[in-house]
């Protein structure tokens, strides 16, 4: 009666699994794929050691932080820390310096290039109703609804980038409370709070790879390549969710079938990365640059790997992400590259690979129902689709395990087995 099950070795099962195991269960996880890590994982192509998607972290992320640090992981060393940086080649957009909030907006906002004052003074009127609010707003208001009357300019330079990194969706169709309760954690956190941090190394490194040694080490028994097609082989033990919405709802239809219907119908949206090998040296200012999108120009990020990884068999390597993807793969990367070679300036640019997650996050629309961490009183739910106060993040995942493991309550739960 003391072992918990759990379906899913993404990164909101790999946190089930840790804080159950810090809780006193005996875990026993089950993964599909033949490797953990979700949609966050390391894949390996030309002989280099990528990611199935580019991830950005933010220094608000307090909950994914510690749980690299409980599992052995020194976020300081495998994350590469900077200030929040939406500058263009060409210089235009804004970064915020080191310095506390929010003279650091502040601050960003008077430096910010392309904007004129009538601009800069709209944003820090509208920034200063927002945080009047405390950053609330009503369910049913698009993020384009919450920023009427912004400039086109603060739009396309922080709003936009900022929307479709966040909750990969254009500001027309994003939920404005959620994008809101990102920027709050950001921007009013606290010191490094709204920090990128980018991984040095390939995401399993990061995390997972970790975290399965850890859980290894204290008993846990983790079987990959192993998909489960009936929840009832593993009751009556109590049994924890971290797979995809469209599974969960799949396993769960005849244990509670309107939690499967709201998870089963949640819309998702596609995230595309696309791998680029530069012929000659890069020399951008940042490791991470802001690109002006548009249909014809997808991509709203470029990351020099090289430079972030410090590794020489990435030199030249560029990811490029398309958040709030449209279009298939091979037409997506064709106008990525196209963009590349006239944003960035590389006409010799070529394509390493690309990869098109087409269910990569849930869509968080103005009021989008999300189905609860508790299906009923034996089966609990977590993955960044569950009800949260976040999108589709790393963070929203490890969040959602946590909550999972504190609904699951625990055997010897004020013991600390860590």
């Amino acid at each position: 009666m003391n072992k918990v099950t759990i379906i899913g070795g993404g990164w909101a099962g790999l946190s089930a699994a840790v804080h159950a195991v810090q809780a006193g269960w005996q875990v026993r996880l089950l993964e599909a794929a033949p490797q953990t890590g979700g949609r966050a994982r390391r894949i390996t192509r030309h002989g280099l050691a990528l990611d199935n998607g580019q991830h950005i972290l933010i220094g608000a992320y307090r909950d994914t932080l510690a749980l690299l640090r409980l599992v052995g992981v020194d976020p300081e060393k495998h994350l590469y820390r900077m200030p929040l940086t939406l500058r263009t080649p060409e210089g235009a957009g804004l970064r915020l310096p080191g310095i506390p909030a929010p003279f650091n907006v502040l601050a960003a906002i008077a430096s910010a290039q392309g904007w004129t004052w009538q601009d800069k003074w709209a944003f820090i009127r509208t920034a200063l109703k927002w945080q009047r609010q405390n950053f609330e707003c009503p369910e049913a208001l698009t993020v384009a609804g919450l920023c009427q009357g912004l400039p086109p300019a603060v739009m396309a330079w922080m709003i936009e980038p900022l929307c479709a990194s966040a909750l990969n969706l254009p500001v027309h169709s994003a939920g404005a409370r959620v994008f809101l309760q990102v920027l709050k954690d950001a921007l009013m956190g606290g010191p490094g709070s709204s920090d990128m941090l980018i991984p040095r190394c390939d995401q399993s490194l990061l995390m997972p790879d970790a975290a399965v040694d850890w859980l290894k080490q204290r008993g846990a028994e983790l079987i990959t390549g192993h998909p489960v097609h009936d929840l009832s082989a593993h009751m009556p033990g109590p049994v924890v969710l971290a797979c995809p919405a469209r599974e969960a709802a799949r396993l769960t239809q005849r244990f509670n079938p309107a939690w499967a219907a709201r998870a089963g119908g949640l819309q998702h949206t596609a995230i595309a990365t696309v791998y680029l090998q530069a012929n000659t040296a890069l020399h951008w200012p940042f490791p991470v640059m802001a690109l002006r999108s548009n249909a014809q120009a997808p991509a709203q990020f470029a990351f020099d790997k090289d430079r972030l990884s410090q590794l020489p068999d990435l030199r030249g390597v560029i990811a490029l992400v398309v958040s709030a993807c449209v279009g298939d793969r091979d037409s997506v990367t064709a106008a990525v590259l196209q963009q590349v070679r006239e944003q960035l300036h590389l006409p010799g640019a070529t394509v390493l690979f690309s990869v098109l997650e087409k269910r990569a996050a849930f869509a968080c629309t103005p009021g989008v129902l999300r189905p609860s961490a508790r299906v009923n009183e034996n089966i609990f739910a977590c993955g960044d689709y569950v009800d949260g106060p976040y999108p589709s993040t790393l963070e929203g995942a490890v969040r959602s395990g946590l909550q999972a493991v504190a609904l699951l309550g625990g055997p010897h739960m004020g013991e600390n087995t860590a």
